[in-house]
């Protein structure tokens, strides 16, 4: 064959792939209840075979999402009859949900059942590690049978601490793990057979609770939660509750969850509580949270109907006069598309005692919805939708009618929605949009409401950028809503057109105009033109904008913004010659500028404008040079504000870079000043850069004329450090409050900062002293802070923070020092193990106190207390053991996978506690 031939056999079939990928994707789309995606497939191969439908899919790497869930193999066969994926051979099978990694040959996933089965499965989660012979896993549940699970597979140790080896595994993701005639195994030595063995999952929702306590009210209180299961689909706790002095004493109450329990419901929820009414009071007061969530194929339907139903009742907590006790709330709500519509039906209800007071949510008893899809034919389109239903909902306070029925009113409702588009081009260069949108309310009680909105807009363009525009609209919203939910905000009647001019009557020049006229409203009430000019031609750039009212003939509004600038003003663009051609003339050599901008490194702008009600606006004008380095840049701006003598601000801006070459500019200076006349206002900030890491800046806010009550002008800086962000960084600060009267700082303070950082090591530095001032005598330490850490390989390392803080009372020379010193903590920890591999212990010692000292003497003198811990760590199991010395409290404690430390004993001078032996007060 020839190569041409080879290409386009090559061709054919890179078609042929693509057709049959997009043939797959339409044919797994099309699973009822879960959504399939290939992600990358090789081929695809459709067969029929004993009547059955089946997508084979097959490459290298086949992936497929099955919702949220990943399936990874290289050949997978999609029975679309059975609604079946087979994997064949090596596969794996990733459960979002549960975050459980499914490993065998030949899984079987049951798209209905959302069920996988397969043999010499490895299961692994971020707790676990099962494999079993078979496995069967569905949602809320996975069976195995010749099973070994242990939670130590992710430690990396050999052989694992501990592990277990059974007949049967039951497992219950995040609840518990249940194994029939088990062995315990140690190192993988069987030391301990036990017929049950039940481990739990540390779910926090999902672990047995005993409290035992006695209150001063309630007497003995007991509050017990116990976990079950029944079958292999329902989750549950038993919950009991027991206090003495209330009448009942016993309360009781179930939580449940159910995955798929029955055909078309996909999840049910129950927590119900019955629980006694406090002290002095009889019965009992019940919370009740009931939900269902499931989905019904429809032959016809795009997709299957999904509904919900909610039951909820809260009464535990309310008082007895709380309107909300024994109000059952029920919502209902179902949805469902066909090609031609969807459709929805919405049912909410409230049982219990009548409401008292308007309502906070809209009762539908039911409510129906009808959504058409959009129609289109060619440049018309349409889009409709129908609500009808009977509400019960909170008066509209507009509506004398509603609220002679009291707080809320019940009545019928239908709402129509529709919109209109139509857009054509009646002729060359224009486009005519015409459409309508209403939304029309009408009401059991004869009130209706009208929201109508008719906009037709004609365009015409011509020369490219120049265009013109008239809108013109009919607004209509009226009427009254008896409900206070879809109440309208009041009528509006309007009939705006509006006109919109864009041109550009020169090179570089645009200009416009809009207005708007309402033929409802009088002349009074009219808007204003806008007219606006725009000038982008060297060395001008302006902008500007004014309002007109063509009724009063009056300017309202103008303002403008201008700068002349051009730094290109100096370059010459130099045209060559060109010689005589048989169509053409010679043309001589030309030389042009950008424009006739003398000054190509200054440029000046101003700013200003107009209104009729308060007169000009401040006027700003700036200048500002650039230098040869466009680095280098000076300015100077000033503000009048025009209706009253002296300007109001005078500001300057510099920034200066010397440069040694392109690249390293050694030295930046930058700043800004700004004086404020009218409140002798100084303020500004300057900083010297060197080489981009050091810093040395000043800043300052002074009034040069301050109060005679004042005691300072305002504060002035000084500070030296390096750039911020710096890995190792230092600044030094001086400072504080100046007066510029009395000429010195009243109360400066000298601040210092270092921060260090290597590879597992850390210190930061910061103290504040106090120096002599106009006010301030002493000189002192008033702040100190020392944090820190650092790692001496794997085995050693420390870490602390220290904070030191001195404060005064008092008017000196006899104000009171009081001194604080704060640990919190100094931690120094030591890993133990062999040499080479990861610690498998680790002995801590912390200090965290507190010392106070009140002129000079310490406050509650004592020893030191440290605490001593040891922790031993095997990944998958911990033992933590903790002694305070001086204190005498020592405590012990386990963890788990998924758990911080359960509480084994703690001892302390007034005896011992086991959490395991509840003990009363």
């Amino acid at each position: 064959m020839s190569r041409a031939g080879s290409r386009a056999g090559r061709r054919r079939g890179a078609r042929v792939r693509a057709a049959l990928l997009a043939l797959g994707l339409l044919a797994l789309g099309g699973a009822q209840a879960r959504t399939v995606k290939i992600v990358s497939a090789d081929t695809l191969e459709l067969r029929q075979v004993d009547g059955q439908e089946l997508v084979v899919i097959s490459g290298e790497n086949v992936e497929l999402r099955v919702d949220d869930d990943v399936v990874r193999a290289k050949r997978v066969e999609f029975n679309r009859t059975r609604r079946t994926l087979t994997l064949i051979g090596a596969a794996s099978y990733r459960s979002a949900k549960d975050g459980e990694d499914i490993r065998g040959e030949n899984l079987v996933v049951e798209l209905g059942k959302e069920q996988v089965s397969g043999e010499d499965v490895l299961i692994s989660d971020a707790r676990l590690e099962i494999r079993g012979q078979e496995v069967d896993r569905i949602p809320g549940q996975l069976r195995a049978t010749g099973g070994y699970f242990t939670t130590c597979a992710r430690c990396g140790r050999t052989p694992n601490d501990y592990a277990f080896r059974a007949e049967r595994l039951i497992v219950y993701p995040g609840d518990r793990l249940i194994a029939y005639n088990a062995q315990l195994l140690l190192a993988d030595i069987p030391v301990l057979f036990l017929p049950v063995l039940v481990l739990p999952l540390n779910d926090k929702d999902r672990q047995p609770r005993l409290e035992v306590g006695r209150d001063a009210v309630d007497g003995l209180t007991v509050l017990a939660d116990l976990p079950f299961s029944v079958g292999g689909n329902t989750l549950g706790t038993t919950r009991l509750r027991y206090y003495e002095n209330r009448d009942p004493s016993i309360g009781v109450g179930v939580a449940l969850r159910s995955y798929a329990p029955v055909p078309f419901v996909d999840r049910v929820n129950l927590d119900l509580l019955a629980e006694p009414r406090p002290v002095g009071q009889t019965g009992r007061d019940v919370n009740l949270d009931f939900s269902v969530k499931g989905r019904v194929p429809l032959t016809l339907a795009v997709r299957d109907l999904d509904y919900s139903l909610s039951v909820t009742q809260r009464d535990i907590g309310r008082g007895a006069t709380d309107p909300q006790r024994g109000v059952t709330t029920v919502e209902f709500g179902a949805n469902v598309e066909y090609p031609l519509f969807t459709a929805a039906l919405n049912y909410v209800d409230r049982f219990g005692p009548a409401p008292t007071g308007a309502l906070d949510r809209t009762l539908k008893r039911p409510e129906v919805i009808v959504d058409p899809k959009p129609y289109t034919n060619g440049p018309f389109s349409a889009d409709v939708k129908v609500t009808a239903g009977t509400y019960t909902a909170a008066s509209n306070p507009r509506s004398p009618s509603a609220t002679t029925q009291g707080p809320n009113v019940t009545t019928s409702r239908l709402e129509e929605q529709h919109s209109l588009a139509y857009t054509v081009k009646p002729w060359r260069d224009a486009d005519l949009s015409l459409s309508n949108t209403f939304t029309g309310r009408y009401y059991g009680t004869g009130a209706r409401t009208v929201d109508l909105n008719l906009t037709g807009t004609l365009t015409q363009r011509w020369a490219g950028s120049n265009s013109v525009s008239l809108t013109a609209k009919y607004l209509r919203i009226e009427g009254t809503s008896p409900f206070a939910f879809d109440a309208l905000g009041g009528r509006v009647l309007s009939a705006p057109i509006t006109l919109n001019l864009s041109t550009v009557p020169a090179r570089d020049v645009s200009f416009g105009v809009s207005y708007t006229r309402d033929l409802f409203l009088s002349s009074e009430q009219q808007g204003n033109a806008t007219f606006s000019l725009g000038v982008n031609r060297r060395p001008l750039s302006l902008t500007a904008s004014a309002q007109v009212n063509p009724d009063k003939r009056t300017l309202e509004d103008v303002s403008f913004s201008a700068t002349l600038a051009d730094p290109d003003s100096g370059k010459v663009t130099v045209t060559p010659a060109q010689p005589a051609t048989a169509t053409t003339p010679a043309r001589p050599a030309t030389a042009t500028r950008s424009s006739a901008w003398p000054a190509p490194s200054l440029s000046l702008s101003a700013s200003g404008g107009y209104t009729l009600a308060t007169g000009p606006r401040p006027l700003t004008v700036t200048a500002a040079v650039t230098g040869d380095v466009r680095t280098n840049t000076f300015s100077v701006s000033a503000t009048h504000a025009l209706r009253e003598p002296g300007l109001t601000s005078v500001t300057l801006n510099y920034s200066l870079a010397r440069s040694q070459d392109t690249v390293l500019n050694a030295l930046t200076v930058s700043g800004s000043e700004t004086l404020t006349p009218t409140t002798g206002l100084l303020s500004g900030n300057h900083t010297l850069r060197w080489r981009g890491q050091y810093e040395l800046k000043t800043s300052h806010s002074l009034l040069l004329q301050r109060p005679d009550a004042a005691t300072s002008s305002g504060n002035l800086d000084f500070s030296v450090g390096t750039v911020g962000g710096s890995r190792d960084s230092w600044l030094i600060k001086y400072g504080g409050a100046y007066d510029l009267r009395r000429g010195g700082f009243t109360a400066p303070q000298l601040s210092g900062e270092l921060n260090l950082t290597r590879t597992g090591q850390s210190l930061a530095v910061a103290a504040t002293v106090n120096t002599p001032g106009l006010d301030q005598k002493r000189t002192e330490l008033i702040r100190a802070q020392l944090s820190g850490t650092a790692q001496f390989g794997s085995r050693f390392w420390v870490s602390g923070s220290a904070l030191y803080t001195r404060t005064r009372s008092g008017t000196y020379p006899d104000d009171v020092a009081t001194d604080l010193l704060q640990l919190n903590p100094l931690r120094v920890n030591l890993g133990l193990g062999r040499a080479g591999e990861r610690p498998g212990a680790y002995l801590t010692g912390t200090l965290k106190q507190d010392f106070k000292w009140i002129d000079g003497v310490r406050q509650t003198p004592g020893p030191l207390t440290p605490v001593i811990g040891l922790t031993i760590d095997r990944c998958c199991w911990a033992l933590q053991a903790e002694a305070d010395l001086v204190n005498r409290r020592y405590r012990v404690a386990v963890g788990l996978p998924g758990q911080t430390g359960y509480p084994l004993f703690e001892l302390t001078p007034t005896g011992a506690s086991i959490p395991l032996i509840p003990t009363l007060p």
